[in-house]
């Protein structure tokens, strides 16, 4: 999830630069690893999704046998619980979680550097998957340094409207951003989310469907210290301290809230056992 999201510029090759700072949610798909008949099979649950070569969950296995040049002998199973193309980054995290399980059922033969050159390979967001903490992410996202932030707890609003990424990014207005755009910062203070926590994809998205734009403010009526768009949208965050408050909240909006509903803590690589189902669907 992106707390904070500045388009610093248009690359030649086409993509943006950006600076981001990405927080790792418990949310999380549930992928299923074991080692089997020679191929490489896919099953899926809880969405329609590709299962072939067109899945990066595939992808990211094909490439990790093509680096240790063997062919696949593998099962992966995915159960889909990240609302599909909601700027959560649920399948880029799927594709570094089977680098991870692979590199493990293998014995650990690639490096983390190895690790992270083939997830860029696969996405600009599949390296900051490979860790569970936040990250502060340049360039294209792929260039990624740990940024220290305190555990905060999240309610994660998705109206299920389709937003294209590829559409926000054509749209957006450059020089504009420059002048009205998110600032661009170098530091972000954990106490004080509320002076940082910006996305200039709201520019074009929220434009589209000002009702996103509503419910962000809705989310701070009740209570969050900081909300906002995650990637390009649609789905919404309200920050907070505390699981109590971000539960109450959540409740709250769930009598007039018509789509998918969550609460979930941001992970800071620190978790006390048992994080994995610090998760509410409310």
């Amino acid at each position: 999830m992106n707390l904070y999201l500045k388009v610093v510029g248009r690359r030649p090759d086409g993509y943006h630069d950006l600076v981001t700072v990405m927080q790792p949610l418990s949310l999380a798909d549930v992928l299923e690893v074991e080692a089997g008949s020679p191929g490489l099979r896919l099953e899926l649950e809880g969405a329609v999704l590709p299962g072939g070569p067109d899945n990066l969950v595939w992808r990211a296995a094909a490439a990790f046998y093509e680096r240790l040049g063997q062919e696949p002998r593998v099962r992966l199973r995915l159960t889909k619980c990240i609302p599909v193309a909601a700027g959560l980054g649920g399948g880029s995290s799927d594709a570094a979680g089977t680098l991870l399980a692979l590199n493990h059922l293998e014995g650990e033969p690639l490096s983390p550097a190895e690790l992270h050159r083939l997830a860029a390979g696969l996405g600009a967001d599949v390296p900051f998957f490979l860790t569970r903490r936040p990250q502060v992410g340049r360039g294209i996202g792929t260039e990624l340094t740990p940024v220290e932030l305190p555990a905060y707890w999240y309610v994660l609003l998705n109206p299920g409207v389709e937003v294209s990424t590829a559409w926000v990014y054509r749209s957006l207005d450059l020089e504009q951003l420059r002048v009205a755009g998110a600032p661009c910062r170098e530091a972000w203070e954990g106490d004080r989310p509320q002076g940082w926590v910006a996305n200039d994809l709201e520019s074009v998205t929220f434009r589209a469907y000002p009702e996103l734009a509503a419910w962000v403010a809705r989310l701070k009526e009740a209570g969050a210290l900081a909300a906002g768009m995650s990637g390009s949208g649609p789905t919404l965050f309200g920050l907070f301290w505390e699981q109590a408050a971000a539960l109450a909240a959540a409740r709250d909006l769930r009598r007039e809230f018509p789509g998918w509903l969550a609460v979930a803590r941001g992970l800071t690589g620190q978790e006390p056992p048992g994080w994995e189902d610090e998760v509410w669907m409310i």
